[in-house]
């Protein structure tokens, strides 16, 4: 019997069972920080996921996804059961490299086509902030032969251009200070590091991992 498609109320695509005629669907449970799933009928980029454990004995486990539609640049907000399944978004990843910005478009060279891509900078809000000429590991997302969007490497380096003085001795006590870096991004570092250092970055979080090497 084929299962009949069943539209949630925030109108996501959901399927009862993970395969359906030989398109794969993914767990809502399996659903990991950039993945591009379909909802509203768009592609959507998921920035964020919070689980919430039942409270009553038999419930399911709720997992609550924070994303952005591609096409509009809204931010959506949805819930889903564990074990509901939702559509991977038809796209595809070109690797990218950084070319230039100005003050109002990005400027993008597509690795595999030669093509240039072009994104308002209001569109790359948070993206900028992480961007350099010399950054590796960037994809354009292409959707409809259309690009959509970037997405970044999961971790970047950047300079500390402006932080207070060094505080020696306290890299135990786990305190830190606001570090301006490269590219304006403003993050919390350890209270030890020192303007010039470069350091690594979560792009998905914006917090500091570590120190970089060399």
């Amino acid at each position: 019997m084929v299962p009949d498609k069943r539209l949630s109320p925030q109108s996501a695509t959901l399927w009862p069972c993970r395969i359906f005629f030989g398109e794969v669907f993914v767990l809502a449970k399996e659903i990991k920080r950039g993945a591009i799933v379909t909802y509203q009928d768009g592609p959507c980029l998921i920035e964020s996921i919070s689980v919430q454990s039942p409270s009553a004995r038999g419930a399911s486990t709720l997992y609550k996804f924070r994303g952005r539609n591609l096409i509009s640049k809204q931010k959506i907000d949805f819930t889903l059961k564990g074990t509901e399944s939702v559509e991977p978004a038809d796209f595809s990843r070109h690797p990218a490299q950084f070319i230039y910005g100005d003050p109002t478009h990005l400027h993008f060279l597509d690795l595999s086509t030669f093509e240039q891509h072009d994104f308002p900078v209001k569109d790359l809000a948070e993206e900028v902030q992480y961007l350099t000429e010399a950054l590796e590991g960037i994809q354009v997302l292409i959707f409809e032969e259309q690009a959509v969007g970037i997405q970044l490497p999961l971790a970047v380096e950047l300079a500390v251009t402006h932080c207070d003085p060094a505080t020696r001795g306290n890299s135990a006590t786990g305190r830190t200070k606001p570090a301006t870096l490269e590219t304006g991004l403003v993050v919390q570092v350890p209270e030890y590091l020192e303007q010039g250092v470069r350091i690594k970055v979560d792009t998905r979080t914006g917090e500091f991992l570590s120190r970089a090497s060399g």
